[in-house]
């Protein structure tokens, strides 16, 4: 049918916008990274020196792909038994219940509240107890951003495992039951089995999102140019130093901030590639 073909073509021509989109991105990212890997070859991903001072320029992504990836780990392995107990209490043991629908809806409005505000909040709350607590000196930090992350991702990973977890088909579990299983065995043979591939997806998401977050980390990193000699020390993520550095910058350090991009870019396809590659396994 004509309305078919149609239906079609707008099909075609809007998976063929979002295609040409990230190619675009790619190429220009790529364009505009040219001039540093030109001047500093593959050593610029693997340098942790910055300094752009003119005359002596030098620069590394080192520092903050570590620090990108030291906050953002941590952040998920905080994350992880947090988000998937609270999706167990609202999806399962306390299922359609005032309770887990009060718990659901209070995780679903945090999902939702803009990073700057979990930055304030971090800022004003967080780092004055990190400072009490003696464990970093002015309460920045990568541990610091690491936490503020971990609370920013565990509403996102629990709406999304709860949301797999409620999918599970109730004929299995009350096969289950009737057959003399306790709740956790449910949980563990029946439950988790067919809603893994989800969950595991649900936290590389998550991941992804650490990853590629902005304006919280900067506000409680610190912003040294510099590997972080501890999880208390200082440092800088690839979003935030870009955030911080770009409006000023020209030249050889505009090129070497957008290097960086392209490298998160491709962190974070890495990142969904694996997350794919384990979901098949899982599923």
């Amino acid at each position: 049918m004509k309305s078919d073909k149609v239906t079609k073509q707008i099909l075609f021509a809007a998976s063929l916008i979002i295609l040409l989109t990230a190619a675009g991105m790619v190429f220009s990212l790529i364009m505009g990274a040219i001039p540093v890997f030109k001047e500093f070859g593959l050593g610029f991903v693997f340098s942790n020196e910055w300094d752009p001072t003119e005359g002596r320029e030098n620069y590394g992504a080192l520092p903050f792909i570590a620090g990108t990836l030291i906050t953002s780990i941590l952040a998920i392995v905080i994350c992880l038994p947090m988000a998937f107990s609270t999706s167990l209490f609202i999806g399962e043991y306390f299922r359609k219940s005032a309770v887990a629908s009060v718990i659901s809806s209070m995780v679903d409005l945090l999902a939702g509240v803009p990073s700057i505000v979990y930055g304030l909040w971090g800022f004003y709350t967080l780092r004055p107890i990190i400072m009490e607590l003696g464990l970093s000196p002015q309460g920045y930090g990568v541990f610091t951003s690491g936490i503020i992350l971990a609370i920013m991702i565990i509403p996102y990973a629990t709406s999304l495992s709860n949301e797999i977890i409620s999918m599970v088909p109730n004929e299995l579990k009350e096969a289950a039951y009737s057959l003399g299983a306790t709740r956790m065995e449910v949980v563990f043979t029946v439950i988790l089995p067919n809603a893994r591939s989800g969950i595991v997806a649900s936290y590389i998401l998550a991941f992804g999102r650490a990853l590629g977050e902005t304006m919280a980390v900067t506000m409680l990193i610190g912003n040294s140019n510099v590997v972080p000699d501890s999880l208390f020390g200082t440092g800088n993520t690839m979003a935030s130093v870009i955030a911080n550095q770009f409006g000023e910058a020209d030249g050889l350090k505009l090129s070497a901030l957008i290097g960086i991009g392209l490298l998160l870019f491709i962190i974070t396809a890495l990142v969904n590639w694996i997350g794919k590659i384990i979901i098949k396994k899982f599923s």
